[in-house]
């Protein structure tokens, strides 16, 4: 698992994930959230990885 900064632009994410939830409710903002992480998990695919961030998401 990568615990240092790995990001290409940090601010550009940051400010399109802001920008994605503009408008929505909370209960869409909440989806958006849950569609975002499983289509993330996708990407990295390894179940040991996903296994880890959650437990250092939870600290």
């Amino acid at each position: 698992m990568k615990t240092t900064p790995h990001f290409q632009d940090a601010d550009t994410f940051y400010e399109q994930l802001l920008d994605a939830h503009t408008g929505l409710s909370r209960e869409q903002s909440e989806l958006l959230n849950a569609r975002l992480i499983l289509l993330l998990a996708n990407q990295i695919g390894s179940k040991d990885v996903l296994a880890e961030c959650i437990q250092a998401a939870r600290v």
